[in-house]
């Protein structure tokens, strides 16, 4: 029957009794298959890890500038990682450095969550922020309640 339509003979489950076929065209078959991966890593969003790297001893426009970056990056749906590094002798400011990452989480309140606490690795203290989807839902519920008024 499949060399009379000129379509393939496709053994479905062959441990079946009887086993069972498909008659089809395969070559269609195996096109349309490649297609709907295709689409689905179209779809598929890759999370990078932003890095914003500070000093114990940044200054208050330096800082704000990298919250806005921060903001951005999280808004995109990265996760990003904060850094403070610490070099030469300011290694004994660590307190001023956990006072950065302290600020930089309050600052970043409304639309990322502390996804790992700070931590010291090597002459760096590190910590991670992802974005917070209750935060981001409740802006959004509060933004259209804002224009319909």
């Amino acid at each position: 029957m499949a060399v009379d339509k000129g379509l393939d003979l496709i053994e479905i489950v062959p441990t079946a009794d009887p086993p069972v076929c498909k008659i089809m065209d395969f070559g269609k078959y195996k096109y349309e298959l490649a297609k709907k991966e295709k689409l689905q890593k179209k779809h598929q969003h890759v999370t990078l890890v932003k890095e914003i790297r500070f000093h114990p001893n940044t200054d208050t426009h330096d800082f704000d500038f990298k919250v806005r970056h921060a903001r951005a990056f999280i808004e995109e749906g990265h996760k990003v990682k904060a850094t403070v590094v610490f070099k030469g002798r300011e290694i004994t400011y660590q307190d001023q450095g956990r006072a950065i990452l302290d600020r930089f989480t309050e600052s970043l309140s409304d639309v990322a969550k502390l996804d790992a606490p700070a931590k010291m690795e090597g002459r760096q203290m590190i910590t991670y922020y992802v974005a917070d989807k209750a935060k981001k839902k409740t802006g959004e519920s509060s933004k259209q309640s804002q224009e319909q008024s």
